[in-house]
């Protein structure tokens, strides 16, 4: 896992510019198995065995949403997470978007 995940979210005030090209793309780099799209927002989707396994997911993404203070949209569905992650304040990426997903990603990856 990256260091993004021992970072923390800092929250976004408004009137700073969304990351773009080779700082998104190294943050990217950073968390491989997410998509960047447009350069406006970032996604991934998750698989599980059933649908209570998935619901157990979600919970602890909130948990660590609560915590951070950054609150990704989360779609459940039986079997499947699909999370898409943007700083709505600027309507665009940030660090912390980027840092939220590492941290959903090692979630995931102790499932």
């Amino acid at each position: 896992m990256t260091d993004l995940a021992a970072k923390k979210c800092v929250p976004c005030k408004g009137g700073v510019p969304p990351l773009k090209g080779e700082q998104l793309q190294k943050l990217g780099r950073e968390t491989p198995d997410w998509t960047i799209v447009n350069e406006h927002h970032i996604a991934r989707t998750f698989k599980f065995p059933d649908f209570k396994t998935a619901l157990a997911f979600v919970d602890k993404v909130g948990a660590v949403a609560e915590e951070e203070g950054h609150h990704p949209d989360i779609y459940l569905a039986w079997g499947k997470v699909e999370i898409t992650n943007w700083t709505h304040k600027i309507d665009g990426l940030t660090e912390s978007d980027f840092i939220l997903a590492a941290k959903i990603d090692r979630l995931y990856s102790h499932n």
